[in-house]
């Protein structure tokens, strides 16, 4: 396991992802900024949030959990970002950047998860 959440790429790729996703929600209109504005962000934050505190905790077990956690939100992400597109509220190309995005993150997030899952299998049990 890396020493700290900052080596890992896919933290990296999920903070730059929630720094964008900050930039696209600048444009949205004023009404929605305690409404789709603030879910968005809270979902995008989320996910590099959960990486950093799952990688600070002790066990396998639990990061993995935080890691859950993330995948969680970047599902909620990509929802919330299809609904304010289908609202005009994002263009097309800032809608299809963040797609690419999410999906990159996601795909690390879940590669993650694998490896942790199978390095946890293949330990020799102790008996």
């Amino acid at each position: 396991m890396s020493r700290t959440y900052r080596e890992l790429l896919v933290w990296r790729k999920a903070k730059d992802l929630a720094t964008l996703v900050y930039r696209e929600t600048e444009q949205f209109p004023r009404s929605e900024l305690f409404g789709l504005t603030s879910q968005v962000r809270r979902a995008a934050i989320s996910i590099p949030s959960n990486i950093a505190e799952g990688q600070g905790r002790l066990t396998r077990g639990e990061f993995r959990h935080f890691l859950g956690q993330a995948r969680g939100s970047i599902l909620e992400l990509e929802t919330q970002l299809v609904i304010a597109h289908d609202l005009g509220y994002l263009q097309q190309q800032g809608q299809q950047t963040l797609d690419s995005q999410t999906f990159q993150v996601l795909g690390l997030l879940n590669r993650l998860l694998d490896s942790l899952s199978t390095s946890e299998t293949l330990k020799p049990s102790k008996r």
